[in-house]
């Protein structure tokens, strides 16, 4: 994910531990042992690594624990070096610089219920989410699904009597084929469904959820989102308010065109999960990329944090 804020707040590692095959537990403190930031369920932090990059990871303890944030953290070989340069150097007894909590993954209030549906490294925006119901009572089900038992963060926790008929834990050994059938989960629209995982699992159960109410669906991406491509064209936007046209470059995002323009445009996550920048399409076509849009609501709607034109201009109700 892209950096949002520049870390400024000095926590200590009190404790580091192996979570699963190439993930690596964080627990971070202040010195003087004294409550931190508030934060709620589904929150992350960013934070420096020792190679200086910036890089956000999600809380997965209870947001009830104010003395202590705790991440897990998946040691990406083909990324740019952000997960590889915190799980091989950072150790107990660091100091590491982060930002206070933000949340682009609410957890939203649904008597009803929640469905939970995570991929992976998934699963830590998700835990802090139960473990917060775990301790208030909310109901719940969860769907997690990895490679194999090795590469299961929490296993032991999630596969524990305290969990027993609330948690399906899967393993596909890497073989789309051999994927959890979410459909009896996702069949009868009830409560709320959290998702997080890998792309092809997002877009699973996007497709799956679509007579749900968009707003009972949520998504959060832990990998970068498909903003660009090699195959990206220019194009233009027209702001049909005011007729202003901006001009959107290959490798710049709509968003981020229209607010060098001088124009306010409303966003959160900027990976095409949150909804937030959803802006009403009057005309063009659309190369859409989001996660958010049903098939039935790309005619009339973009989100412009993400996705870009097929031809050469978009008219937007901006």
């Amino acid at each position: 994910m892209a950096d949002e804020i520049t870390p400024s707040l000095a926590l200590r590692i009190v404790r580091t531990a192996a979570a699963a095959k190439d993930i690596r537990l964080f627990e971070l403190k202040r010195d003087d042992g004294g409550d931190l930031p508030e934060f709620t369920p589904g929150s992350h932090i960013s934070l420096r690594v020792p190679n200086g990059l910036t890089r956000k990871y999600s809380l997965c303890n209870d947001p009830a624990e104010r003395d202590r944030y705790v991440i897990a953290v998946l040691r990406e070989t083909e990324g740019r070096g952000g997960s590889a340069s915190l799980v091989d150097k950072a150790k107990d007894g660091d100091e590491i610089l982060i930002a206070p909590p933000r949340n682009n993954f609410p957890l939203m209030k649904s008597p009803a219920g929640y469905t939970f549906i995570a991929g992976g490294i998934g699963i830590t925006p998700i835990l802090s989410m139960i473990r917060h119901l775990k301790a208030t009572g909310g109901r719940f089900k969860l769907c997690y699904c990895t490679r194999s038992p090795e590469q299961t963060a929490f296993r032991d926790e999630l596969g524990g009597p305290e969990f027993r008929g609330q948690v399906v834990i899967h393993h596909d050994g890497g073989d789309p084929t051999r994927g959890l059938d979410l459909w009896p989960v996702l069949d009868q629209p009830k409560g709320h469904v959290y998702c997080c995982g890998p792309r092809g699992l997002m877009v699973a159960v996007r497709d799956m959820t679509g007579h749900w109410s968009p707003s009972a669906v949520h998504f959060e991406a832990f990998t970068e989102p498909q903003k660009h491509t090699p195959d990206d064209k220019p194009f233009r936007v027209r702001l049909a308010r005011s007729g202003a046209v901006v001009e959107v470059p290959a490798g710049t995002t709509m968003l981020d065109a229209i607010r060098a323009a001088g124009h306010q445009a409303a966003s959160s996550c900027e990976s095409g999960t949150c909804g937030t920048c959803r802006t009403g399409l009057i005309t063009g076509e659309a190369d859409h990329r989001d996660l958010v849009l049903a098939d039935n609501e790309r005619t009339d709607n973009i989100m412009i944090c993400v996705s870009r034109a097929r031809g050469g201009e978009l008219v937007i109700d901006m």
